[in-house]
């Protein structure tokens, strides 16, 4: 069974309380239930981790170095300059996509670069909760 491994950065265990307008007004509970339901139709196991600590996503990552089959990461505020998190991503090897439930590219012009994107196979943004969702498809093909 393939095993995915989904964190989630700075700020998102705050989904359906910050910015609703942007984010939408449901919670992280809820995007990780979708998530589950999703792995579960595929067939593959899931598992969902959320940090405000860099040193703390990539440990997760680390740590699921050899075990994991692929990597789904909206590294929140760390996307635009977290270089640390983009070494990880590149050093353990495990097919990785990016998802940020807003369109980071209409945002603010600070928004509009991810520094770790370039570690993964793709990127998927604008979409909501179901990026993540269409991200978990995306890796069990």
């Amino acid at each position: 069974m393939k095993k995915i491994l989904v964190v989630n950065g700075p700020n998102l265990n705050m989904l359906g309380i910050r910015e609703t307008g942007v984010y939408g007004n449901e919670n992280y509970d809820a995007l990780c239930e979708k998530i589950k339901e999703k792995a579960e139709s595929l067939g593959v196991e899931v598992e969902c981790f959320q940090s405000n600590s860099e040193g703390g996503i990539i440990d997760k990552i680390q740590s699921v170095y050899g075990k994991a089959d692929g990597i789904i990461i909206n590294p929140g505020a760390y996307t635009h300059y977290s270089y640390a998190i983009h070494d990880c991503i590149k050093s353990v090897s495990i097919p990785t996509i990016e998802v940020h439930i807003s369109n980071i590219h209409t945002r603010e012009e600070f928004r509009h670069k991810s520094v770790t994107a370039p570690a993964c196979v793709g990127q998927i943004c604008g979409l909501g909760f179901k990026g993540y969702l269409l991200a978990l498809e995306a890796l069990c093909e």
